[in-house]
């Protein structure tokens, strides 16, 4: 399930409001959530043009409230002070729905397959997206906030209402029938998922 169609099972119904933290240069999934009926909008710093983004960062929003949900992929782990962030985010509306990645779990074996099918693609004709070795991955990674600072400090704020392990790498390698690939091999145990959702609540 791609990020889209979670974020549509776990929101309330439209129109409610809803704020994209962290849309990035393409906006996100901002254009999906109003195709959707969402009252959406999104917020980066490189947010594209357009009434549904603001080019701002989150301490630059002025809103205090009145969303219904926020809403954010891969975005969570960059911020510089996580607490300030989600004491932030908490207040500004009772749901957070978030697609992460835990960098630190990459082990050997899960990156001994990431290469391996990395080159197999690659010398099928195909273009993967993501970096032929993940060494260099990690380095460029390693100061950002590991999967177990993130879920501590969510907990210590929201009420876990859904969380899970998934596969991540399939986004950059491509190819027909890689994500299931990826997740038929983490749950045999074989490689580590680097990958999770994760949903909570501010009330019960």
């Amino acid at each position: 399930m791609d990020f889209t169609a979670f974020l549509l099972s776990q929101l309330p119904p439209p129109p409610a409001r809803v704020l994209e933290f962290g849309c990035g240069p393409r906006g996100g999934v901002t254009p999906a959530l109003a195709e959707a009926g969402y009252d959406a909008l999104g917020i980066d710093p490189l947010a594209p043009a357009g009434p549904r983004f603001r080019a701002i960062s989150l301490e630059e929003l002025e809103e205090d409230g009145g969303f219904d949900a926020v809403v954010a992929e891969r975005a969570l782990h960059h911020v510089h002070d996580l607490d300030v962030a989600l004491d932030r985010l908490a207040g500004l509306a009772p749901l957070l729905v978030l697609d992460e990645f835990a960098w630190e779990q990459l082990d050997e074996s899960t990156r001994d397959w990431y290469e391996s099918r990395y080159r197999v693609l690659a010398d099928g004709g195909a273009e993967p997206e993501g970096p032929e070795d993940l060494g260099h991955w990690v380095a460029e990674h390693d100061d950002l906030h590991p999967s177990g600072d993130m879920l501590a400090a969510l907990r210590a704020r929201y009420h876990e209402r859904v969380f899970g392990w998934r596969a991540y790498l399939y986004r950059w390698l491509g190819g027909e029938g890689t994500e299931e690939l990826e997740e038929r091999l983490i749950t045999a145990g074989e490689i580590k998922p680097l990958g999770f959702r994760w949903v909570g609540t501010t009330t019960l």
